[in-house]
């Protein structure tokens, strides 16, 4: 095991809790946790620890969303992630801790970028892109940011948004295909041992708090005014990708 003072198990039980709430509820919180998990664990380790809770909170929301995904989105997305998450692969193979760090940072920045402008863009009712290589970049994208840092999440807000999919199949679809994906991840996460037995044991140990995050997610749902939190996640999630930085 770990060994993990006071500090280093209170943000791992938090992020557990966050990562419940965004596989239900708030995906956007889940941005959050790759440098929250990645400030107070070594960085290659923190990925094997968050594809555990990741892995983990799937389950409830594929358990809760198993009627819900629009099939048809998942398929286009499939293909070209598990592209990206071979090239992912090949790229931890020669990336070190101190390394890894800063570049889960820049994916971070990079990503809520990437949001940003999406969420202006869509503010001016763009029509929904329809053209192949749009699930097949995004797709990609996802694939090689899961694969390095488990921060594919904003990649799946900007195509979901996109789509314009009801919130319900919005969460339903983002459920199974990371569902899928994640456990794709598990053999080549093993050969690079990012999971390990130790990491798993962590994760089991999160279970309860997994479970706390994924039942407030699905409860206030349709309650947190979505556009004001969006904005505070962003605002801490920056701070904490800068801190990466430096």
């Amino acid at each position: 095991m770990f060994d993990l003072n006071l500090t280093v198990w209170i943000v791992v039980a938090l992020c557990a809790v966050m990562v419940g709430i965004a596989k239900t509820g708030i995906p956007g919180v889940g941005i959050l946790v790759v440098p929250l998990m990645a400030s107070v664990l070594p960085a290659r380790s923190s990925v094997g620890v968050l594809l555990g809770i990741l892995i983990l909170a799937d389950l409830f929301a594929a358990g809760y969303y198993r009627h819900n995904a629009a099939w048809s989105h998942v398929f286009k997305l499939l293909p070209a992630a598990f592209a990206g998450i071979i090239a992912g692969y090949f790229g931890l193979k020669v990336v070190t801790n101190e390394q890894l760090k800063p570049i889960i940072g820049i994916i971070v920045m990079a990503m809520l970028a990437i949001n940003y402008w999406h969420t202006k863009i869509r503010g001016e009712e763009a029509p929904v892109p329809t053209q192949w290589w749009v699930a097949v970049g995004l797709g990609f994208l996802a694939g090689i940011t899961t694969m390095m840092a488990n921060a594919a999440g904003p990649v799946m807000i900007i195509y979901l948004l996109a789509m314009r999919l009801p919130k319900i199949e919005f969460m339903g679809t983002s459920a199974w295909f990371f569902f899928i994906i994640n456990w794709l991840k598990v053999p080549f996460s093993a050969s690079l041992d990012l999971m390990t037995v130790e990491s798993l044991k962590l994760d089991l140990m999160m279970l309860p708090f997994i479970a706390v995050g994924a039942a407030v997610g699905i409860l206030v749902l349709r309650k947190i005014p979505q556009k004001a939190f969006n904005t505070l996640v962003r605002i801490l999630a920056a701070a904490a990708a800068i801190k990466l930085l430096f």
